[in-house]
């Protein structure tokens, strides 16, 4: 399988020291690209949303079971330091994919990046408040006169008022400290603030295996308010230039999920040694494993990981231009390019 003699962009050199190259199974270049049709493949980067944690496990597993192989990628994944870094670099082309959260993605083409969504795989926001069990946390109302860890401008902490108004809770009932990802985690283990706002599936296991204390969820998506997180992003040109490529990162992506899904120990030992700031593999598992839910909603139940739909994204939409992360409610077509459903099954 080929994509054409468009010589595809390569990662700038400040990111080239954290691209984790990775070549299947055996760990040859051969082996490899052995499933693809004539054994070839198309070199292709893709930059994560941050650190690898265990949502990003279907991408080591394809690689090493050889599905990105069989879709002719040769895929090279990169660490992300954070979303809007990930979209901006999709953007200027330092990476060919992005994976992303979609309230980023959505603020970065409001700014004027040249990207596009192709596909949202994590579709049931994994927003947060998060707490220990063993606190007098217990319901949303349990909030007020309490300090919670928020990071000033993400997603969770934009919508953290929406979140509390759907939950009864006054905004300015609850006192908010604005920190980055670590000082938040370090600031709830020490005790300096009673819980955090942040992705369940990636904070909360990570707090619980170094405190040895369980943590408590108040979900947004439990008082009814969800939106898209995190997926695929593609440079526009990309998409224009190169429509087979992209389809088939969607097909390979999703076949890639579904088989993490079917064998999530498998898929969390394929990330083993792959970062040197990799959690313990049993954070990790509880880590995808928390990720497993949040792939569909009632609109995609059933079908294909990365199937996304109009109602789903018009919902997205309308949430972040309420809580003002976007000026106003556009078309999901300003922002997702529809055309590259997963032709995989489930």
């Amino acid at each position: 399988m080929t994509f054409g003699t468009r010589r595809l962009t390569t990662m700038a050199a400040a990111a080239a020291a954290s691209l984790l190259v990775l070549t299947g199974c055996g760990g040859s270049g051969n082996e490899a690209k052995d499933p693809g049709a004539g054994g070839e493949t198309t070199t292709v980067s893709l930059m994560l949303n941050w650190y690898p944690y265990g949502e990003h496990a279907p991408f080591y597993y394809g690689v090493q079971e050889g599905i990105f192989a069989k879709h002719g990628i040769d895929l090279n994944i990169s660490a992300g330091q954070g979303s809007t870094k990930t979209a901006q670099a999709t953007g200027s082309q330092q990476t060919d994919f992005g994976w992303a959260d979609t309230p980023a993605v959505l603020s970065n083409i409001d700014k004027g990046v040249k990207i596009k969504s192709v596909g949202v795989f994590l579709q049931t926001t994994p927003s947060a408040v998060q707490v220990f069990a063993d606190s007098n946390i217990h319901t949303p109302a349990d909030l007020a006169g309490k300090t919670i860890a928020v990071s000033a401008g993400d997603a969770p902490t934009t919508t953290f008022p929406v979140y509390l108004d759907k939950a009864g809770v006054a905004a300015d009932q609850v006192n908010q400290q604005s920190l980055d990802s670590a000082g938040k985690m370090s600031a709830m283990l020490s005790g300096r603030v009673d819980g955090l706002i942040g992705f369940a599936h990636d904070q909360g296991p990570t707090i619980a295996n170094k405190s040895g204390r369980e943590v408590r969820y108040l979900r947004y998506s439990d008082e009814g308010l969800s939106f898209f997180s995190n997926g695929l992003i593609a440079n526009q040109a990309t998409i224009e230039s190169s429509p087979e490529l992209v389809q088939a990162m969607v097909d390979a992506t999703s076949e890639a999920f579904a088989a993490a899904v079917a064998k999530p120990e498998a898929a969390v030992a394929a990330m083993e040694g792959k970062d040197p700031q990799l959690p313990p593999q049993e954070v990790l598992l509880q880590q995808w494993q928390e990720t497993i839910p949040l792939l569909t909603t009632p609109e995609t139940a059933g079908k294909a990981p990365g199937t996304n739909s109009e109602a789903d994204w018009r919902a997205t939409v309308e949430v972040l231009s309420s809580a003002k992360l976007l000026d106003k409610a556009e078309a999901p077509a300003k922002y997702w390019e529809s055309t590259f459903t997963p032709t995989s099954k489930p």
